[in-house]
């Protein structure tokens, strides 16, 4: 359901996309709005899931960005031609749902699903960042600058104890804070503002800013925790 109450086509609004990049609007006072551009859509749904049939539940899947069949593989293809589809998609998600569905496969679904909507989640795979230390990683402070420290400032310092601690021998903790991978893991930005919608381009304009890089695949759906306010 939205906002006002109508229900939507696929009963929880939500699309796959691509973040385009981040520009700027201006509002009805003149002020400026940092915006973050998805490319959303269309997406088709290639699979309806009910409840009382074999699946056991409720769901709608949906399929995002046509491909060639010679880059798919046969089942995939086979899956979305029971649709319609021309071609196969390169993207799929699924969306659990309350009750039972009632659209069909090879329904379209656009960014119109999201006109009566204020606030978004944004979900996708932030930046990866490769191996990194713990200043970076955990925002440690580092080691004293002034005198007597050498060539050991972004160290971690101690990590553990040879007496060991009670209870867990000598072994360090588990969840111990040391340096690591960082980043290329998803994300999950909630209560986003929606600015704006472009039926005719596909776009929506959500404020501040969505995680990954340029062009990185996005799944965006109607706010689960609706946040009041700006």
């Amino acid at each position: 359901m939205s906002e006002t109450g109508s229900p939507s086509p696929i009963a929880i609004p939500a699309i796959l996309g691509r973040k385009v990049g981040m520009t700027r609007i201006y509002d009805e006072t003149g002020t400026i709005v940092p915006v973050t551009v998805v490319q959303a859509g269309p997406c088709i749904i290639t699979q309806v899931k009910t409840e009382d049939g074999r699946d056991g539940y409720n769901a709608v899947q949906l399929g995002f960005e046509d491909i060639k069949a010679s880059r798919s593989t046969k089942p995939l293809v086979g899956h979305c031609q029971k649709t319609g589809s021309t071609s196969p998609k390169r993207f799929f998600r699924e969306i659990r749902l309350e009750h039972k569905p009632t659209v069909a496969p090879g329904t379209t679904v656009d960014v119109s699903l999201f006109d009566t909507i204020k606030f978004v989640d944004v979900v996708g795979t932030s930046k990866g960042k490769g191996f990194q230390g713990v200043m970076k990683r955990w925002n440690f402070g580092g080691q004293p600058g002034s005198h007597g420290t050498e060539r050991k400032h972004r160290s971690p310092g101690s990590i553990g104890g040879g007496q060991g601690t009670r209870g867990h021998g000598r072994g360090i903790k588990k969840g111990k804070k040391m340096a690591g991978h960082l980043g290329d893991e998803r994300v999950t930005a909630r209560n986003l503002r929606l600015v704006g919608v472009d039926k005719g381009k596909h776009l929506l304009l959500i404020k501040g800013t969505v995680p990954g890089a340029n062009g990185g695949l996005l799944f965006v759906r109607s706010s689960k925790t609706i946040k009041h306010g700006s």
